[in-house]
């Protein structure tokens, strides 16, 4: 992937910490749906974190592609917010989409780690 008005390639692994962030937003929206079909009160907390994430993600994804000097704080905070939403998905552990979904936010912060220079 190049960026118009640049002479360098995205580096793979920009590429894939930018495919990590927007498979995790896709998710994150599925799983938002999900939840408010089956409704509730206990299902607020997985929502915001849900929002969240997918929120951060999609800006995550989209500094990186701008290559905003910013990329690396932002992945930080995205590695921060994709834990916390595996956290709370993993708070239903025999719903299959909340466990796609946490696998998708786990991938995302071992990418977002990656990029941010944190350590694992």
């Amino acid at each position: 992937m190049t960026q118009p008005g640049t002479t360098s390639a995205m580096s793979k692994e920009m590429q894939d910490c930018v495919a990590a962030c927007m498979d995790c937003h896709s998710l994150c929206e599925e799983t938002m749906s999900s939840c408010m079909q089956k409704g509730g009160q206990a299902q607020m907390q997985i929502m915001r974190a849900l929002m969240d994430c997918a929120e951060t993600t999609r800006m995550c994804a989209d500094m990186m592609m701008r290559r905003s000097p910013l990329h690396a704080d932002m992945c930080a905070l995205c590695a921060k917010a994709c834990e916390m939403c595996a956290e709370a998905c993993m708070s239903m552990p025999d719903d299959p989409q909340m466990m796609r979904c946490a696998e998708a936010c786990r991938r995302c912060v071992e990418t977002c780690r990656a990029m941010a220079g944190m350590a694992m």
